[in-house]
């Protein structure tokens, strides 16, 4: 299917790595200008190099979107290189250090809600007066099973990722009538280099050989975490498509949709 997204400029924030990355190329395979954006310059030049190496068109911008004028700087230099943005994805974030019920406090709230709500907050407001000007974008924001399915620990993280859910859909309302769309994409478990790492730490604990196969490893412990009922976690690559789709002219009748990518882990009753 032709995603009829050449010519479009995207800005994935935090695509530096993982997420994001693989959100990334895969837009640029659609043919899309993609502005890469992480806090080390390294990395996201390492990507967008990769995507001008397999035939894309990357440019990079560096900002701590946690900072108004960090945020306002790396807009500019987005624009600057690449033009107006039409498709943003809201990805940078994260769960922090991690803290339950007996650790939590309302500091390490605030710097979780401030890392993930309000990033996406300042740069969609910031995008949006050119979306609406031009009478089309899409926005989409990347949340969590966790934000749906609340686990007893991290509810920090948990609260923020129901928030960014809840942004979407107020969003999606303001702006449906001028050709933006808005959704969120909400990943369950997904095949990450930090899951690898916890799965094969447990599979040695289980006595399972350090080289062996992610199918392996992937059977043995998946099931010590959670029950998924297509009976394997996710991939960069099943995300990556998602937001490919969602960022495509061709959805111009969804928004304010929360699309799961969870293998069926939630309960539907």
């Amino acid at each position: 299917m032709n995603l009829h997204l050449n010519g479009k400029v995207a800005l994935v924030t935090g695509s530096s790595k993982g997420i994001g990355e693989a959100i990334a190329k895969r837009l640029a395979r659609e043919g899309a200008t993609i502005i890469v954006h992480g806090r080390d310059q390294s990395k996201a030049s390492e990507v967008a190099e990769q995507i001008r190496t397999g035939g894309g068109q990357a440019h990079v911008v560096t900002g701590d979107l946690t900072n108004d004028a960090e945020v306002i700087a790396l807009l500019q230099a987005a624009r600057s290189a690449a033009g107006s943005i039409d498709i943003l994805v809201n990805n940078a974030g994260g769960s922090g250090d991690g803290s339950d019920w007996s650790t939590t406090a309302s500091d390490v709230w605030t710097t979780t809600y401030d890392r993930n709500v309000l990033a996406a907050l300042r740069v969609t407001t910031a995008v949006l007066l050119q979306m609406r000007t031009r009478e089309w974008g899409r926005i989409i924001n990347i949340s969590s099973l966790a934000g749906l399915m609340p686990p007893p620990v991290n509810p920090d993280y948990s609260a923020a990722k129901a928030a960014m859910i809840a942004m979407t859909a107020s969003l999606a309302k303001a702006v449906a009538a001028e050709g933006i769309t808005v959704n969120t994409v909400s990943p369950g478990m997904i095949h990450s280099a930090k899951l690898d790492m916890r799965f094969r730490e447990i599979a040695a604990e289980q006595g399972i050989e350090p080289d062996a196969s992610w199918a392996e490893v992937e059977k043995a412990v998946l099931p010590l975490f959670a029950q998924v009922p297509v009976g394997r976690v996710g991939t960069l690559a099943e995300i990556a498509d998602a937001v490919a789709f969602l960022a495509s002219p061709r959805t111009a009748y969804i928004t304010g949709s929360n699309i799961r990518l969870d293998g069926g882990m939630l309960p539907t009753t």
